[in-house]
Order: C-alpha cells, then structure tokens, then sequence
C-alpha cells in the first residue's frame, strides 16, 4: 500500500521551519546556510548541509522540503505502521516530528510506543515533551509540539 504525504506535513514544516536567511541578488531571494537553534547548519526550510553549502532559492528549498518529507514519511511509517490506516492529520503530525527531529529520535521514543498503542492522549503529551534544543526549552518548539498535537487528537 503507498501512502501519500499529506499537505498538511508540508503546511506544519514549511509554518515553522520559514524561509530562512534569506539574501536579495538582484531580483532573485535566495536562502544561505545557518545554524538552527538546535546547533545544526541548515538551509531553506530546515534542511540539513555543510556551512558552505550554495544559496539556493524558494524553489529549490521547496525541493529539498519534499524530499526530506518523503524520507520522513517513509521512517514514520516503518517505526509506526498503523499510522497509515489512521486520519491523515495524525499521520501529518509525526511526519513533521520525524522531519524536525530525526527518524532516531522516534524510533526510540516512548512517543512511538504510544502511537503504536493508539494511545492518542499519552502520545500527545508525549509529543509536548520535545521542546528542548541546545538544553534549553525553545517556545518555537513549544508552539510546534501543540500543533503536533491538536492534529495527533483531531479525530480521537
């Protein structure tokens, strides 16, 4: 069976990821690489890459953002099957974890075990305890896991 991305993975990434860095070259804005408050170098829509990567335009951070959320989708649906027979908003809301954290992080996660369970409470609470970076609580991070979260719960 495949299963599509569903818009809203997009929507939630491209909401809180942004455009970021943005230069103007000429008529072109483009995107340079920075260091996310997590102390990853990033460029686009949360991409990962080297420091010296190119700047690349909207487009081409689009791009990026598509194939990062198909990696995303693929490593949500291995750790958390059922997902795929679910609505598609709870399946939105961990494929956005996935891409904002790491297929590890869920892999590993009380999180997984939950969702697994079809325990959409104890997942959301689950999901509202990832809001550290750098060892300190980020409210950009706050903000995330509760729309996570309010798509995890819409049809529990």
């Amino acid at each position: 069976m495949t299963v599509q991305l569903p818009q809203v993975a997009a929507e939630l990434a491209k909401r809180f990821e942004g455009f970021e860095r943005k230069v103007k070259r000429g008529t072109q804005v483009s995107a340079v690489p920075y260091v996310c408050p997590a102390g990853f170098w990033t460029i686009g829509y949360g991409h990962l890459c080297k420091p010296d990567h190119q700047p690349i335009t909207e487009k081409e951070a689009e791009a990026y953002l598509a194939q990062d959320l198909v990696k995303a989708l693929n490593a949500t649906l291995r750790y958390c099957p059922m997902l795929a027979t679910e609505p598609e908003g709870r399946l939105a809301a961990i494929v956005d974890f996935t891409f904002n954290l790491g297929a590890g992080r869920l892999q590993t996660s009380t999180l997984r075990r939950r969702i697994n369970q079809r325990d959409w409470l104890s997942a959301a609470q689950e999901l509202r305890r990832w809001v550290y970076g750098g060892g300190k609580v980020l409210p950009g991070l706050v903000t995330r896991r509760e729309a996570e979260a309010v798509w995890l719960l819409r049809n529990a």
